[in-house]
């Protein structure tokens, strides 16, 4: 099956083919960095996240491109408030955008090209409007962009031309701008731009780029004049990307972006999350509260991109659940006896084949990680039935998971899954123990954490009747099954990792 995407431009899916394959080119739009990202924006990078590891999974080349917003109205209004130079006040916000991205495991762009440090860029991009007569100075010292004169205005967002108001100009770059309008290009620089140093000398007058020129400056700069897939969140398809086209075609003639793909909003009791509204959580935030980054993957993959979802408490604890259901199949994957071959390698290969349908059908992960919960009830019974796998099932069937869920980061990190505090049990089971043959790993019915617990508990038994070769050959074999074994003041901790055990 092809990958089909939900094209905003067309307003249908369409299969997807990049223009020189297997080089995929992909611009996405990034935060402004007057202050946190707030978790509504990072949805919309995860989304990002996804494709961009989905196409890889599909063997393309990817070259990513995320700018970094840190000159428009709001940033030297921050600046202003705290009195600082423009970069000493985003510099702060762009270093925690990198951290949320990290902590959310969002895989790095190849270029993160910061507004600022492409400022030759755009005024070569609007000289070239305006020696095309499609830009133009007005009276107040700006360039706007004459919408009048790009006949295709309106045809991503379907703004109808004859709502639109001829002639009239509104420089703000404000993201909440409704104004349908003649757009500012280039701003004349006024004294609270010189403050804080966001003002540079250009032909046309000194000044600072408006908010929508520097992602076509940038983009045209890294990617050329038409790109694979423009992505972005759905409040920017007006005007943020309608006026990117309309700048970008006038002055190339090129068709800006084949793809446009757009997430919806992340909503708080059924409101937009904005910073504007006061009701927005931040990435940090849910990181300091100890949420795995497997479970925010979990929520954000549990409704489709194109469709807005409602933020909870209880809808992140069951995300979570979700994630750690995964973490422990894992877990069993790598604990399970050994046993005669069965279907599970069958399994293995349909969890793949599952996998890509769902996601070929314009990133459907909910209906992915459905399927591949499906395969877990599946693996778990067959384990449950004949006892075990072979090593060859275990192998196939965790190299299959591990690649879908490379794509989708659902399954919580090794540090995330719960340790285990150990005290010695009673004394005489624990003697009558010693004697006898230790169980390399879990029995018959007997998950992993709690044949780890038995054998912890016994080696604390061993140690108490001074049998330290006994005590060393259990925390080998708790070694093995992927347990570090910590002896602390307060007692022995387990903490459980993701090493195969040994033999595997």
């Amino acid at each position: 099956m092809t990958l089909r995407l939900f094209n905003t431009l067309s307003r249908t899916v369409e299969p997807f083919a990049p223009l020189a394959p297997p080089r995929v080119t992909l611009y996405t739009c990034g935060p402004t960095v007057w202050n946190y990202a707030h978790l509504g924006n990072f949805r919309t990078f995860v989304f990002e996240d996804v494709l961009r590891r989905y196409l890889e999974y599909s063997g393309y080349d990817v070259l990513h491109v995320m700018n970094l917003t840190d000159v428009d109205d709001r940033t030297i209004n921050a600046a202003r408030a705290a009195g600082v130079p423009l970069q000493a006040h985003t510099r702060p916000f762009a270093q925690a955008f990198f951290e949320d991205g990290d902590y959310l495991r969002i895989k790095p762009a190849h270029h993160y090209p910061a507004a600022t440090a492409h400022v030759p860029q755009m005024v070569e991009l609007v000289s070239r409007l305006l020696a095309r007569g499609v830009a133009y100075r007005g009276d107040d010292g700006s360039v706007y962009f004459a919408i009048d004169r790009f006949p295709a205005y309106g045809r991503l967002s379907r703004v109808e031309r004859r709502d639109l108001k001829a002639g009239a100009r509104v420089s703000s770059d404000e993201y909440a701008k409704e104004d349908a309008r003649d757009f500012v290009l280039w701003k004349a620089a006024r004294p609270e731009d010189e403050a804080v140093g966001a003002a540079w000398d250009a032909p046309f007058g000194r000044g600072r780029p408006g908010w929508h020129l520097e992602c076509s400056a940038m983009a045209r700069h890294y990617l050329g004049d038409t790109l694979d897939i423009h992505a972005g969140g759905v409040d920017l398809v007006f005007p943020h990307h309608e006026d990117e086209i309309a700048q970008s075609e006038a002055a190339t003639g090129r068709p800006f972006a084949r793809f446009w793909l757009h997430g919806e909003h992340l909503l708080v009791a059924g409101t937009k999350m904005s910073k504007r509204y006061g009701n927005f959580l931040t990435a940090r935030d849910l990181r300091d509260d100890g949420w795995d980054a497997a479970a925010v993957r979990y929520l954000f993959a549990a409704t489709h991109y194109r469709k807005q979802l409602n933020f909870t408490d209880e809808a992140l604890s069951a995300a979570a659940a979700g994630a750690q259901r995964l973490a422990e199949f894992r877990e069993r994957l790598l604990s399970a006896p050994s046993a005669p071959p069965g279907r599970v390698a069958d399994l293995a290969r349909h969890i793949e084949q599952a996998f890509e349908a769902r996601m070929d059908d314009d990133l459907d992960v909910a209906g992915a990680i459905g399927g591949i919960m499906t395969m877990v009830r599946e693996v778990n019974a067959e384990i449950d039935l004949r006892g075990g796998m072979s090593v060859e099932e275990r192998q196939t069937f965790l190299a299959a998971l591990d690649r879908v869920t490379e794509v989708l980061q659902v399954v919580p990190a090794a540090e995330a899954v719960p340790e285990i505090e150990v005290t010695a049990g009673p004394m005489p089971a624990m003697e009558a123990a010693l004697g006898g043959a230790l169980p390399a790993g879990p029995g018959p019915g007997e998950d992993l954490r709690a044949w780890a617990t038995r054998m912890a508990e016994l080696r604390v038994a061993c140690r108490r009747l001074r049998r330290w070769d006994r005590a060393d050959l259990v925390r080998r074999l708790l070694e093995d099954q992927g347990f570090e074994v910590r002896d602390t003041r307060d007692g022995v901790r387990l903490v459980p990792g993701r090493r195969t055990p040994k033999g595997a």
